[in-house]
């Protein structure tokens, strides 16, 4: 009885959903889209976020790319996103974090055909997901260049690491 009198004189932590949206911090994980830098993905279709999808919901072909820094890029690339599970496997097998995980959780569809997102709907400007970046870069292994033989100039497989040349 004590318990529930003295939460009934307490601050109301109700939220107006459809007008107030909550703040969600960069550790959620919302629907996953294709990080673009300068207006071009990042993505060099290697096939790990498909592989590693356990609903099988990504799709990709890849393609040559125009840009002469990379090889190839993703032609296609949809998801399912009645199949996505949300796990973020996708965004932790990705060399070149490439797919992350979004802030973007409200949307709902009238048919099926609408759940297959394309790269159209997928590809959102780094600085929209700079917080989760940010997340993903503190929560690597700090030891990576303490402890393991690691020299700077050996590190430049990836994409995003040929920029720091």
């Amino acid at each position: 009885m004590w318990f529930s009198l003295s939460h009934m004189f307490r601050k109301r932590q109700t939220m107006m959903y459809p007008e107030e949206k909550p703040d969600l911090g960069p550790e959620f994980r919302g629907r996953p889209v294709l990080v673009a830098e300068n207006g071009k993905e990042r993505c060099v279709a290697c096939g790990l976020c498909a592989r590693a999808c356990p609903p099988f919901a990504i799709s990709m072909q890849a393609g040559p790319d125009e840009d002469e820094r990379k090889e190839r890029g993703p032609e296609v690339f949809e998801i399912d996103m009645l199949r996505c599970i949300f796990c973020g496997y996708c965004e932790e097998v990705c060399p070149e974090e490439a797919i992350v995980m979004s802030p973007y959780y409200d949307f709902n569809f009238q048919a099926r055909e609408n759940a297959k997102f394309g790269k159209d709907k997928l590809v959102k400007d780094k600085a929209e997901l700079q917080g989760r970046l940010d997340f993903l870069q503190a929560r690597r292994n700090a030891n990576y260049g303490d402890v393991y033989n690691f020299e700077e100039s050996n590190n430049i497989h990836t994409y995003r690491n040929r920029d720091s040349q």
